[in-house]
């Protein structure tokens, strides 16, 4: 059965017929994408010195209220395109020098990626393909993924259900997160990094939030005692206050340097020695891509 007429791609399981409407997400069954294009700003061994091939997909199967990209994953910018024309980005980033093909907020048109990538991985397409992604998806679509990603760059956001549903709108998020990256790590194995390059493996971001940083440390504390050394663990300082939060003045403000400083000192303390960490004023609007999908 064509998975797009029974939606059950994220943990949301709307069950969509997106040929006849649209999922939670947003999204129908047409492939939209609001922007492609070498970015420097992904972890040194996905942007190297030529930069990550990302391609920013519109729409999203969370609502975070915080999201950067909300012109894209809330409001849906973008342009609907064929997959013969995602499979010609795909090539053309390569063409520019891309180290890898970056797909941003993928996971509601996986179908049309895995037949778009089952044409010219391996044969045209030579660098590899990452698959960047909140985690807030079924184990059943990892497993689809499998032979089509060599390198997954996930999010693990919230430890604390509550903040989880308060900031996002997903219900059990740690539960469902965790258990499509324990399927990312059985289905990718070792890390592979060939010149300063990632070619295979699995990084798992965390993004610490303004006044949780406890949570951010059972995050890490689950990650380093459940994988140690076979996954990389990206430590996050980024966040950058969008809008004016009046329920969450937490959310107003970013991170301060002694948050993220503790927060790195625990991971330390904790034995995580293979993770990236960011240092001076990264929480700027030059990680957001200027969306413009005229050249799509």
């Amino acid at each position: 059965m064509d998975i797009l007429t029974n939606c059950h791609l994220c943990y949301h399981n709307c069950g969509a017929n997106r040929y006849l409407g649209v999922g939670i997400c947003g999204a129908s069954s047409k492939i939209k994408v609001a922007h492609y294009g070498l970015h420097m700003w992904e972890e040194p061994v996905l942007s190297g010195t030529k930069g990550s091939g990302t391609v920013f997909f519109s729409y999203c199967n969370l609502k975070c209220i915080f999201c950067q990209n909300q012109k894209i994953s809330t409001e849906g910018y973008g342009k609907e395109i064929s997959e013969t024309r995602l499979q010609e980005i795909f090539l053309e980033l390569q063409e520019m020098g891309a180290h890898n093909i970056n797909l941003v907020t993928p996971t509601h048109y996986v179908p049309q990626i895995v037949n778009s990538l089952r044409k010219i991985k391996g044969n045209t397409l030579k660098i590899p393909v990452i698959y960047n992604t909140s985690s807030y998806e079924n184990v059943s679509t990892i497993q689809f993924l499998q032979d089509s990603i060599d390198i997954y760059l996930a999010d693990l956001k919230y430890f604390d259900s509550s903040l989880a549903l308060q900031y996002s709108h997903c219900p059990n998020y740690f539960e469902v997160a965790s258990r499509a990256i324990s399927e990312m790590v059985k289905q990718i194995g070792s890390i592979e990094i060939c010149n300063g390059i990632m070619k295979k493996g699995v990084i798992v971001r965390v993004l610490v939030l303004p006044d949780h940083i406890d949570d951010a440390k059972k995050i890490l504390t689950y990650l380093y005692q459940t994988y140690q050394d076979k996954i990389i663990i990206s430590i996050m300082n980024q966040y950058t206050p969008m809008k004016n939060f009046s329920k969450y003045p937490n959310l107003n403000r970013k991170l301060t340097d002694d948050e993220y400083d503790e927060v790195v000192n625990f991971a330390y303390d904790l034995g995580i020695r293979q993770a990236f960490i960011q240092e001076g004023d990264t929480q700027l609007q030059s990680f957001i891509p200027d969306f413009d999908c005229s050249r799509i």
